[in-house]
């Protein structure tokens, strides 16, 4: 049997439609899920939540009847929603942002529960094999012939997974800690509190493509998100941006080429402070700190967590990073697949050329016969990278087009810059025209700090 095997979009299709079964433990008289014994189809879901970028969760979170609040980060979507299409470097740049691609989309598509809803991405190369690969049906930059659309490869493990080898059967604890079958019998019911069997019953769940984003979504509010999704389905998961502290998430720059002095690459913000209060009302910024910002929509979730410095979720997110990276790819099919997990890269043209945050664009390759790649180790030779064409190219300064000035409030609401605008920011922050201050402060590329609360 060949290494690889080829998207079909059809049998991706069917396989999401089916529900999983899986069997809790509850404390009866907490009414509380002490622990799931998940199959793999589970924890691929489970381990998936990592390569979803956080655009997407927005987008999908919107969909409920009861629309989830996750910070500031809602504000910073409806912004690009509300801007202009002119104002983008190209269209396209917009519904990037809006729609932003998932790297790991090619697996997430075999997932027996798929939580985007975004149709399969289809690749198209020159029938020359030449270093051009694109999305979209267009001719060859080099050779002027119409792509012909061909089919991604991917590993698959001996039974059918899709991140996780074999049939492992991992304990998951309600707060998601992903506990491996060679753990201590006696020591993870220790842990958990598991003491009376008498107080404990066995339960079976059915869950499907609802359940399992209402797991996502309360994992980063809740401490139990199981207990929320599995024994109180009615309550829908809130992190409502009043009620979000100390979430920060801490960015180190990496640089790449030629070391730069502290002068270059420096972005100036000019923040509106109340003096008597000591706040900042808001800030008037440029385009390329607004496409920072709004680039902040495409990283996946799991380079958030693996980027996290200073303070905490409220949810239990960062238990399940923390304990799939404890995991050290023992149970994963490739190196390549635990990488697609803790470090999850962009899908080309997605990613601010400028952007000090040092997240990667994935690489694809030829692997014959016009089949692509993803997996670099599947070579015994140095590879040639393919070239992404169709979204932003090279050229590209960012997401927007300048130059461009913008109001960016506290909670990061981005409005073309407008005198009416600052007024009504200022009235409705009770702060007179009178108390405010401008202080202008620099963002730099070698030593750049994000932070935003999710």
């Amino acid at each position: 049997m060949s290494w690889w095997m080829l998207c079909s979009p059809q049998s991706m299709a069917d396989k999401s439609t089916n529900n999983i079964e899986l069997k809790a433990l509850v404390d009866k008289g907490s009414n509380k899920v002490i622990f799931i014994e998940p199959d793999n189809d589970f924890v691929d879901v489970l381990f998936s939540f990592m390569t979803i970028p956080m655009g997407t969760i927005i987008r999908l979170a919107r969909k409920h009847s009861d629309p989830v609040v996750i910070g500031c980060m809602n504000n910073l979507y409806a912004s690009v929603e509300n801007i202009d299409e002119q104002k983008f470097w190209i269209p396209i740049c917009k519904d990037m942002l809006l729609h932003p691609r998932n790297a790991a989309d090619p697996q997430c598509n075999l997932l027996k529960l798929k939580l985007d809803d975004a149709e399969p991405r289809h690749y198209f190369t020159c029938y020359s094999y030449c270093k051009f690969i694109s999305c979209d049906k267009t001719n060859c930059p080099s050779h002027g012939i119409v792509m012909h659309e061909t089919s991604l490869s991917l590993r698959p493990s001996q039974v059918g997974s899709v991140f996780v080898k074999g049939e492992i059967r991992f304990t998951v604890t309600d707060d998601l800690q992903v506990i491996p079958p060679i753990a201590s019998t006696n020591s993870v019911f220790t842990k958990l509190g598991v003491m009376d069997v008498d107080a404990i019953e066995e339960l079976t769940v059915n869950i499907g493509t609802v359940e399992m984003f209402n797991l996502l979504m309360s994992s980063l509010v809740s401490k139990t998100p199981l207990t929320e999704t599995l024994l109180k389905p009615k309550q829908e998961p809130k992190l409502n941006s009043s009620t979000v502290i100390n979430q920060a998430i801490h960015f180190e720059s990496q640089m790449f080429g030629d070391s730069k002095n502290d002068e270059e690459g420096m972005i100036s913000v000019k923040l509106v402070v109340s003096k008597s209060k000591k706040m900042v009302c808001y800030a008037e910024a440029g385009e390329d700190f607004v496409s920072l910002l709004f680039s902040f929509l495409t990283l996946p979730l799991g380079f958030i967590l693996k980027n996290m410095k200073d303070g905490s979720l409220r949810g239990c997110i960062s238990h399940l990073y923390k304990t799939i990276q404890d995991l050290d790819g023992q149970y994963m099919i490739s190196n390549h697949h635990n990488e697609m997990i803790l470090d999850p890269k962009l899908v080309p043209g997605f990613c601010d050329k400028n952007s000090p945050l040092g997240i990667e664009e994935i690489s694809y390759y030829h692997h014959g016969n016009g089949v692509l790649t993803t997996d670099r180790s599947l070579f015994s030779w140095e590879p040639n990278q393919l070239k992404v064409i169709g979204n932003m190219d090279d050229s590209a300064p960012g997401f927007l087009k300048g130059p461009a000035m913008f109001v960016v409030t506290d909670n990061l609401v981005v409005r073309p810059i407008s005198r009416f605008l600052e007024l009504h920011v200022l009235k409705d922050l009770n702060v007179p025209v009178t108390d405010v201050e401008d202080q202008i402060v620099h963002v730099g590329f070698a030593s750049f700090v994000g932070f935003y609360s999710l």
